[in-house]
Formats: C-alpha cells, sequence, structure tokens
C-alpha cells in the first residue's frame, strides 16, 4: 500500500444495517434471550442446545466464525443473583461449549468473557451472557477500524447447522 495515500484513498465495504443495531434503532421488544429460552432449540431463536438452567445460542451479529453465547434460562444480569445450581450449570455448559468450538472450528485460540453491566460495554446488560470467540492466527487487521465492519464468511445457520449436530451427540 502505497504510504503517501493512505488513509485517504482505500476500499470500503459497507454495511449500514449494522448501524441499526450498534445504535439501538432496532430494537426487539423483550429480552431475545428470554424469548429464546422459552421456545425449543430452533434455528429461528439460534439456540444449539440448553439444559436445566442454561441455554448456548449463535450469535446473531459474531465477531468471528463459531461465535456463541452461553447465558442462564432465568433472566438476571447479575452474576451474584444465581443459585448455586445455576451457577454450577452455567460454568459447566461454558466448558462443555469451549470443547465443542475447539472441536468444530479448530480456532488457534479464544476469546471467553462477559461484559457484565451496561457500563461494561455489555449489549444486552439485563441477561448476563458469556461469549466464546474462536480466533486464529492473521485474523486481526483493521478492517473492523477504518470500516466499522468485521468480515465474517459464515451465516449463523451454517454455524447453528455446525454446533446443532455436535452438541446432539456431545451434549
Amino acid at each position: 500500500m502505497d504510504k503517501e495515500i493512505w488513509p485517504i484513498e482505500r476500499d470500503i465495504f459497507y454495511r449500514p444495517g449494522r448501524m441499526k443495531y450498534v445504535r439501538k434503532i432496532l430494537k426487539p421488544s423483550g429480552c431475545v434471550f428470554c424469548t429464546s429460552a422459552t421456545k425449543k432449540e430452533s434455528l429461528q431463536t439460534l439456540c444449539v442446545y440448553k439444559t436445566q438452567y442454561t441455554q448456548v445460542v449463535v450469535n446473531k451479529f459474531p465477531y468471528n466464525n463459531g461465535h456463541v453465547l452461553v447465558l442462564p434460562l432465568r433472566h438476571t444480569g447479575d452474576l451474584l443473583s444465581l443459585t448455586e445450581a445455576e451457577y454450577t450449570d452455567l460454568h459447566a455448559v461454558l466448558r462443555l461449549s469451549v470443547q465443542a468450538v475447539k472441536d468444530v472450528y479448530n480456532p488457534n485460540g479464544l476469546n471467553i468473557g462477559m461484559n457484565h453491566g451496561a457500563t461494561s460495554g455489555a449489549g444486552i446488560p439485563d441477561h448476563l451472557h458469556y461469549h466464546i470467540v474462536p480466533r486464529w492466527h492473521g485474523d486481526l487487521n483493521f478492517f473492523p477500524l477504518i470500516a466499522e465492519t468485521k468480515l465474517v464468511i459464515e451465516q449463523p445457520k451454517q454455524t447453528y447447522t455446525k454446533f446443532k449436530k455436535y452438541f446432539q451427540k456431545n451434549g
């Protein structure tokens, strides 16, 4: 790249629909996680696995291929409000989901974490959830910074199908 023209001239990949989500213009009614919790596992809800207290959902707006969320069925934004049984189950399913991501996507590493509360950056602060994001060597670039867009090559439907098959066999 010619250093004299950067950053003035560059190719840009536009995703204006993503900004509606980021700016909360398209606000769903109610909690999307609670909606998923009350329904069966399905492509519509992107829920691939459920236990008595926990569900695993494919992220509708993934940071990378294979990005899943692990969350309690009960609506709460506070980790400390979980019962011992809910907490134990959540973390057992988190562990199972880490193994699923490793087995299905074979990443070089993972980001695993939770933004606890709105101030910490949680997009849905009233229903706590862990993110598991697979990472590969070289997947970091400036595209998300300069174009405010992350390029993900897999549709959530494809991710759902892969994880659904995995959890049916191993869950």
